[in-house]
């Protein structure tokens, strides 16, 4: 387990991105704790905003309500016995963020600028102390643009819904033709929304972890980060 970087002075910022069903969530909690750092899912952030304006009936086309009740939106992430909770204005909506509906619907309330800048501005307040490993669409690129190590974990469509479909298998809400099928346009949304769309930083490493165990990628950054530590 490393613990080169335990101290505030050596602590620094990791970012992961990567495309839905990359693995990146799973991977940025377990090199978080290998390092002792702080995990931030941001992912987990734009579905709990999703599911709160889903509840209230607003759809993603609807900018001016969202705008509108968005003061009103209060998202906290939160060390729990099994992982972390999240919670929307005080309610555990840790399970309810992973339905289909929000699937179906999270890639278009991202692109809503104003939805953006106000959670990114919440981010970057909680990476402000280093020592924060932070996974998403824009992290390397725009929420943490001078994180010390970055990295874009991708691997197949097939891979990516063969993973996702496993986690939601008890659900039954998709069949895994129609998982690959909403991965295909979750990939296509969030490459071609205007605002801050998925793309890989350009001092990001890529990483294809479509052969790879979970252990083996987080091994692998986790000596990305060691090997940093040591140049600087």
């Amino acid at each position: 387990m490393a613990t080169e970087t335990s101290t505030t002075h050596d602590k620094i910022n990791i970012a992961i991105d990567g495309p839905a069903g990359a693995g990146k969530s799973t991977i940025a909690r377990m090199v978080a704790g290998r390092l002792h750092y702080v995990y931030v899912d941001t992912g987990a952030m734009y579905r709990a905003a999703t599911w709160y304006f889903l509840q209230r009936g607003i759809g993603p086309d609807e900018v001016d309500n969202v705008l509108r009740y968005l003061p009103e939106l209060d998202i906290e992430l939160l060390p729990g016995e099994h992982g972390q909770q999240v919670r929307v204005n005080g309610q555990d909506v840790t399970e309810e963020i992973r339905s289909m509906a929000v699937n179906a619907q999270v890639s278009r309330y991202a692109q809503i600028e104003g939805l953006r800048e106000r959670l990114v501005s919440l981010q970057r307040q909680m990476a402000l102390r280093k020592g924060v490993v932070m996974d998403g669409r824009d992290i390397g690129t725009c929420v943490l643009p001078d994180a010390e190590v970055k990295v874009f974990m991708t691997a197949s469509v097939e891979e990516r819904a063969r993973r996702r479909y496993k986690e939601m298998k008890e659900q039954n809400e998709i069949s895994f033709e129609e998982l690959v099928r909403s991965i295909e346009e979750r990939d296509r949304l969030d490459r071609e929304r205007e605002v801050s769309p998925l793309r890989q930083a350009e001092d990001a490493q890529l990483l294809d972890t479509t052969q790879m165990s979970l252990d083996e990628v987080a091994d692998h950054i986790v000596s990305l980060c060691r090997t940093y530590g040591s140049e600087s």
